[in-house]
């Protein structure tokens, strides 16, 4: 239809997109499970479990809006992918690629998420953001 007419709307599909996962995700965190948050943490060995697991809420919930409304896109994107690098690396690797149960998700998803914010962080963030006065999204340029 458009034949790639339009990349500003289709980073902006993405970033919207994106953002509203982590929102979807974070949130229920924030709204009373940062106790479980915490636990599963300390299951997995990480100091601080309770702190962390208050970051990581908040981190994908509000990390998650300003995506949607094309706030600070740049920093929040590099964030949230490393924070999926670390899902894969301390949770889902053992359990493979795909999805192999509940409780068992293959690493997909989080690989999955980690393109879509490394592209956006590559590739702009697209139409209808937010332009902060003070903090201006970093550029990235390679040549």
């Amino acid at each position: 239809m458009l034949g790639g007419r339009n990349p500003g709307l289709g980073l902006a599909i993405l970033r919207v997109v994106t953002g509203l996962i982590f929102v979807m995700h974070g949130g229920p965190k924030l709204a009373g499970g940062i106790e479980g948050t915490a636990a599963f943490l300390g299951s997995l060995g990480i100091p601080f479990s309770g702190i962390m697991a208050w970051g990581i809420a908040l981190a994908e919930t509000l990390g998650g809006a300003c995506l949607i409304a094309g706030l600070l896109v740049t920093p929040l994107a590099l964030l949230l992918a490393a924070h999926m690098l670390a899902g894969i690396f301390l949770v889902h690797l053992p359990n493979g690629f795909y999805v192999v149960g509940p409780g068992r998700g293959g690493y997909e998803f989080n690989l999955l998420l980690i393109a879509a914010l490394l592209t956006i962080v590559l590739a702009g963030s697209g139409i209808a953001t937010i332009k902060s006065r003070f903090v201006r999204d970093v550029e990235v340029v390679l040549d």
